[in-house]
């Protein structure tokens, strides 16, 4: 199968899979696990950050982020279609009593900080207290701009806001824009690094902030469940990531481009790719594009606004698969 529908459903290199054979362990609960703590100090130092923390999932990188700064009865200002607002389940708000009040986003994936700015609610027991400003970046596969995130830096320095980024896909806006990772991440308090998305580890996330913050963090991750005892085999996937598979993110960002031009040459109404993300309006012939292309070994996620994804387990040959497959469904 040619499987579209996430980065998330790679699978990890026999180069990695030995890595993790070969990790050296202790219990990390007890903080004792020298490999996890080689790859929290290593992204740590990495974001120009002071600590992190490992953890199963990126749900839960930014739960504990969203904890971490925030108190019962406060709120975060978020957008409409992030991930920390949309897809986690609410966490926040049913775990931390934290509120958030979500603002609709441009399509570059920004928030209008004039507009965030409105949505700021006065020191006032009638009110939740706003707390922290949370960006996405990649969202939807669009980079958000240096020059926006340095903007939203001073924006909530002025108005004594935290500010957190899910940084799921944080590499791959780093590549796009051929800058170190640290560039886009010394604008943040805390940033959430995925390592099972395009980095192609199996499992887990990495929470950094300053070492306040992650002690808190590292509290509240004992609180949710989230103690891991002998990780290092895990984490020993993430530093193998981040030593061979960063650069090659830039061949997932090639395959999307050109799957994304042959798409709109067929006919194909496709959004502007930046990074490793297709999208294209499919209105409701998604379920039967699903069906046709399944048919020809070739996996989706339907939906109004299709989303494909390449990843490292997609290659050339597969993008021609893909390129052809559309054609025929185009043409049937």
């Amino acid at each position: 199968m040619i499987d579209l529908r996430s980065d998330t459903v790679t699978q990890p290199t026999p180069a990695m899979r030995q890595a993790m054979l070969d990790a050296e362990l202790g219990d990390d609960v007890y903080g004792e696990d020298p490999t996890v703590t080689r790859l929290e100090q290593r992204l740590a130092g990495d974001l120009g950050l002071e600590a992190g923390l490992f953890v199963p999932s990126g749900t839960m990188s930014n739960l504990l982020g969203l904890l971490a700064h925030c108190e019962r009865g406060d709120e975060y200002l978020v957008g409409q279609q992030a991930h920390t607002y949309k897809y986690e389940g609410g966490g926040a708000a049913v775990l931390g009593s934290i509120q958030p009040q979500p603002i609709e986003m441009a399509a570059d994936g920004s928030l209008d900080l004039d507009l965030v700015r409105s949505y700021i609610k006065a020191d006032d027991f009638h009110f939740a207290r706003t707390r922290l400003l949370a960006l996405e970046n990649t969202m939807h596969g669009k980079v958000l701009p240096l020059a926006y995130l340095a903007a939203a830096r001073a924006f909530t320095r002025e108005h004594g806001l935290a500010l957190h980024l899910d940084g799921a896909r944080l590499y791959n806006a780093a590549v796009k824009l051929g800058v170190p990772v640290r560039e886009i991440s010394q604008h943040f308090d805390s940033v959430s690094i995925c390592l099972s998305k395009g980095l192609g580890a199996p499992v887990g996330s990495v929470l950094c902030g300053d070492a306040e913050l992650i002690a808190k963090a590292r509290r509240w991750r004992k609180v949710v469940g989230g103690g891991m005892r002998q990780a290092g085999m895990l984490a020993a996937a993430g530093l193998h990531a981040l030593d061979h598979q960063v650069e090659r993110l830039a061949e997932d960002h090639t395959h999307a481009a050109q799957l994304g031009t042959a798409l709109a040459e067929l006919g194909y109404q496709v959004e502007p790719v930046q990074t490793n993300m297709v999208y294209l309006a499919m209105g409701n012939e998604a379920p039967a594009l699903q069906a046709f292309l399944a048919a020809r070994g070739i996996r989706i996620s339907p939906a109004p606004r299709l989303r494909l994804v390449t990843h490292l387990d997609v290659n050339a040959a597969d993008i021609e698969a893909v390129i052809a497959a559309f054609a025929a469904y185009r043409h049937r």
